[in-house]
C-alpha cells in the first residue's frame, strides 16, 4: 500500500485526522497521510515536546514487554496496536524468547494494512481488526483462540490506548472483561495521558483531538490507578512515563513531570 492519499483502502477516512497515523508521524513513521501531517504538526506548535513525549512512551512499551517476558509470558494481546515501528511487541520479546506469540489488535484499516504487510507469514503472530471495547466478541476471534492459550498467561497490552475510551464507554468494564479471560500470573501494561503535570498545554490538546475520530479523555494518576481493579500493581506503581522501571538513572528526566503520560503494570493473582 502506497503512502499517498489515492491509493488507501475505500474504508480510510481522509477527511480526518486519525490517532494511529498521528502517532506514527511523531514516532517518525512514514505511514500517515497530508490530514495526519497537518494536525500532528499543529500539535508540535503548541507543544514542542510531543514527539519526546511519545519516544518515552515507546520505551516503556518495550521495557514492559522485556519485565513480562522475565516474569514467564511468552505471550501478548496488544490492543490498539497501532501503526508497525521499530520495536514492535514481538521484536523486543523474541530477542529473549523466540517462541513469543502474539496478537495485534486496531480498528484503523491503516494499521492493520500495514501490519499484516510487515508480518507477512509469522505463523507466531496475527493481526486482528476489531474494537477493543468489544471484549467478548474479540476473544471469541478463531485468530485469536487459534494463537493465544488462555490456561497461560498471557501480557495484555493497552499502551497509549486506554485515553481515547470515554467514560461512556467504562473503560473499567472493559478491562474486566479481558481480565476474566486471563489465567493467573498473566499481566495488564498500561500508559495513559494525563493532564497532571502540564495541565496549561493539555487543554488544547484535548480540544485539537476532537477533530479525530477518536477525542482524548486525560485521566490522572487515582483514575489510571483505579483501571488496574483485580490486578497487584507492580513496583513501582503507577507513574510517569519515565520513572517506570528505567533501565539506567540516566534515563530518568530531571523533570519527569513534563512526560505528561502515566504507566503501570499489573500482574493477576
Amino acid at each position: 500500500m502506497e503512502n499517498n492519499e489515492a491509493g488507501g483502502p475505500d474504508e480510510i477516512d481522509l477527511s480526518r485526522p486519525s490517532a494511529a497515523r498521528v502517532y506514527d508521524y511523531y514516532l517518525g513513521g512514514a505511514h500517515n497521510f497530508a490530514v495526519d501531517r497537518e494536525m500532528a504538526q499543529q500539535a508540535i506548535r503548541m507543544w514542542p515536546e510531543l514527539p519526546v513525549i511519545m519516544q518515552a512512551n515507546r520505551a516503556f512499551l518495550r521495557r514492559a514487554v522485556r519485565y513480562c517476558v522475565a516474569a514467564g509470558v511468552r505471550q501478548f494481546l496488544d490492543l490498539g496496536s497501532g501503526i508497525p515501528t521499530a520495536g514492535n511487541v514481538h521484536e523486543v520479546a523474541r530477542v529473549v524468547e523466540p517462541d513469543t506469540r502474539v496478537v495485534y489488535v486496531d480498528r484503523d484499516p491503516v494499521a492493520v494494512t500495514y501490519s499484516r504487510s510487515i508480518l507477512g507469514d509469522d505463523r507466531r503472530t496475527t493481526v486482528v481488526k476489531a474494537d477493543l471495547r468489544e471484549p467478548d466478541a474479540l476473544l471469541a476471534r478463531p485468530e485469536v483462540t487459534s494463537l493465544l492459550d488462555f490456561d497461560q498467561p498471557i501480557a495484555v497490552m493497552m499502551v497509549a490506548v486506554l485515553h481515547f475510551v470515554p467514560d461512556s464507554d467504562d473503560p473499567a468494564s472493559i478491562i474486566a472483561g479481558y481480565r476474566k479471560a486471563l489465567a493467573p500470573g498473566s499481566f495488564l501494561v498500561v500508559s495513559h495521558a494525563t493532564d497532571e503535570g502540564q495541565p496549561e498545554k493539555a487543554e488544547g490538546h484535548r480540544e485539537l483531538y476532537q477533530r479525530t475520530s477518536t477525542p482524548m479523555s486525560m485521566r490522572g494518576r487515582k483514575q489510571v490507578t483505579a483501571l488496574f481493579e483485580g490486578f497487584d500493581v507492580v513496583d513501582p506503581g503507577v507513574v510517569y512515563l519515565p520513572l517506570w522501571r528505567p533501565e539506567s538513572p540516566d534515563d530518568v528526566d530531571e523533570h519527569p513531570e513534563r512526560f505528561t503520560g502515566l504507566a503501570g503494570v499489573g500482574r493477576k493473582p
